[in-house]
């Protein structure tokens, strides 16, 4: 091996040694030892939606939002549809079909427009239609409502916003369909478990039951049952008693 690899070679490992030894010697001065208590924390709540055992609020019946809805409002909110849908009578269809007379309509049912498979199905031969409780679980969340769907729309989450669109969509029309009306189930008072009478047992000293009236002077002679009476103390009440005409 020639002097120029031993150099080489010394120069390498000198090298190393240098700088394993700035290392170790950094190291020992700029060392800072871990907190034994940290002075704040970050602690990210976790939100998993709902709490567990908690129930999710009942839906507002379509009926109740309606009582206070605002057609005025809800042309407003059909700015919203009008890229895709048309609501005046006759108005030609667009992305989606057109909305004149819609409530009450067979769902998949308006002439000339070709509607999706998630729909068609969900129609059931248009034996269902869009009454209040269909349009208002489907503008809330169409895709969720009826599977596969072609509507991209993201729904409407706000129950005065959609009751408002829903009164708006029900003026289309020659012949408005009737509001609903608030259901009363619940209201009235329910009578299961009442306590009735019959079979009650009798009050304390059981009815007398008189068998054979007494007929008119000189008649027969008149029998007088006695149940469930307690007798006299001392006395012993057997059978009947019989009394012989007066």
């Amino acid at each position: 091996m020639n002097s120029y690899v031993n150099m080489g070679v010394g120069a390498l490992l000198g090298t190393v040694f240098v700088l394993m030894s700035v290392s170790i010697a950094s190291e020992g001065i700029f060392h800072s030892a871990h907190p034994e208590k940290e002075g704040f924390a970050i602690v990210a709540e976790e939100t998993g939606g709902e709490e567990a055992g908690g129930d999710a609020p009942a839906a507002v019946p379509i009926a109740t939002l309606l009582a206070t809805a605002d057609a005025g409002a809800g042309e407003t909110v059909f700015k919203k549809c009008a890229s895709c849908h048309t609501p005046e009578k006759g108005g030609p269809n667009k992305v989606g079909p057109g909305l004149w007379d819609i409530v009450n309509r067979p769902i998949a049912s308006h002439e000339g427009f070709s509607y999706s498979a998630g729909m068609t199905t969900f129609s059931e031969g248009h034996k269902v239609v869009w009454d209040y409780d269909h349009l208002n679980f489907f503008l809330e969340a169409p895709k969720k409502h009826v599977p596969g769907t072609a509507m991209g729309f993201a729904g409407l989450k706000k129950n005065d916003e959609r009751a408002n669109l829903i009164a708006y969509l029900r003026t289309l029309s020659d012949s408005p369909a009737a509001l609903p009306t608030a259901s009363n189930e619940g209201a009235a008072a329910t009578t299961e478990g009442a306590t009735t009478t019959e079979g009650a047992a009798p009050a304390d000293g059981a009815a007398t039951t008189t068998e054979g009236a007494a007929p008119a002077d000189g008649g027969a002679a008149t029998t007088t049952t006695t149940e469930g009476t307690a007798p006299a103390e001392g006395a012993t009440t057997e059978g009947t008693t019989e009394k012989p005409a007066q």
